[in-house]
């Protein structure tokens, strides 16, 4: 079977199953950066459980004694073996665990794990997990070429899931409501081939191909590590900040969203839009747009919203579609857009586009 024709899951999928299984083991599987490992704070949220460390649990990091210790009971004669308190079964309160990289652990530190991969009665050491507890386990794909593997023993007792890549349109949903730098958001969307996915035969400058080893690539993990290089660009020259953005996504990349970056510096002010909305100046270029519509997001109130719909509307309906729809996606300031009549009168002759 071709790896395009396996069934996959979104991230939110991903999550919804393992939060309402709690008895079955799950294995996250996909491509570098696609976001299996940070899901484990949502699913911590969403079934209300602590996440044991407060982070995942990099197994391919772990030796045996970060696992479990025997520990001598003089008493009975006898050794047991100890968990270590990173998993936080300890206080028996059941905890969500996530075996962060588990095909890349070492076989002993794997089957030492291995019991608490089990239905009935699930262990780390001789302490049993807390009933409830949610534990799941990431990983690559075998066809990634980056060292994965997963023993046929292994398989029996978990699911296996195939973590698709966000397509560039669920990711920008998910940027306006995490303070993603308006620059990566507009060029996201000016190239949303930056996230494809060689699992659908597809091959750019841009992404990851095991037939292409590159430095770095973008990905959902580079892109929100990028935004976050941008952020602080004033404290360093413009040459350290490309190779920064190339280190973090690749040079491709790095050569690409520095016309971006330099569209933002142009751009009219934030004031002049709202306070003259039909005199304030409308960039020319496409580029300097797209940063212009994400950007205005972070200015989106009650009193603002009219206005800057109003300078929306001296550009092409391209651009109004773009603010309007990410304006929607918005946890907060979608609340403040479906109260104002004239987004109200917008959304309504554009209902197909949200």
């Amino acid at each position: 079977m071709q790896m395009n024709e396996i069934q996959t899951v979104t991230l939110k999928e991903a999550i919804q199953l393992i939060v309402n299984n709690p008895n079955v083991r799950f294995m996250l599987r996909g491509e570098p950066g696609v976001g299996k490992t940070s899901i484990a704070h949502e699913i911590s949220r969403q079934s209300k459980l602590p996440l044991a460390m407060g982070r995942p649990i990099d197994v391919g990091n772990l030796d045996l004694g970060d696992v479990c210790m025997p520990v001598i009971d003089h008493e009975n004669k006898v050794t047991r073996y100890y968990p270590n308190a990173r998993f936080g079964i300890h206080n028996g309160e059941p905890v969500v665990m996530c075996f962060d990289e588990f095909t890349k652990g070492a076989d002993p530190v794997k089957n030492m794990l291995h019991p608490a991969l089990e239905v009935f009665m699930p262990r780390l050491g001789d302490l049993l997990i807390p009933e409830g507890s949610i534990i799941y386990m990431t990983g690559n794909l075998d066809t990634d070429g980056v060292g994965d593997g997963l023993a046929q023993h292994t398989r029996q007792r978990i699911v296996e899931l195939i973590v698709r890549k966000s397509t560039s349109s669920e990711w920008l949903a998910w940027a306006v409501n995490n303070n993603i730098q308006s620059v990566v958001m507009a060029w996201v969307d000016r190239y949303p081939q930056c996230l494809d996915s060689y699992l659908d035969n597809v091959k750019n400058e841009f992404i990851f191909h095991p037939s292409s080893p590159q430095d770095n690539v973008v990905s959902p993990r580079t892109l929100e590590i990028a935004s976050r290089i941008i952020e602080s660009r004033a404290g360093y020259t413009e040459n350290a900040l490309v190779a920064a953005l190339s280190g973090a996504a690749g040079a491709a990349f790095a050569a690409s969203i520095t016309s971006f970056i330099r569209f933002q510096e142009s751009l009219p002010s934030i004031q002049s839009i709202i306070e003259t909305p039909m005199t304030a100046l409308v960039p020319e270029e496409a580029g300097a747009r797209a940063v212009l519509c994400f950007g205005l997001l972070g200015h989106v109130e009650k009193d603002t919203l009219t206005n800057v719909l109003k300078y929306l509307r001296r550009m092409e309906e391209e651009w109004q579609v773009i603010f309007c729809v990410a304006l929607a996606k918005h946890e907060t300031k979608k609340l403040i857009a479906f109260a104002n009549r004239d987004f109200g009168k917008w959304a309504a002759d554009n209902e197909d586009l949200l």
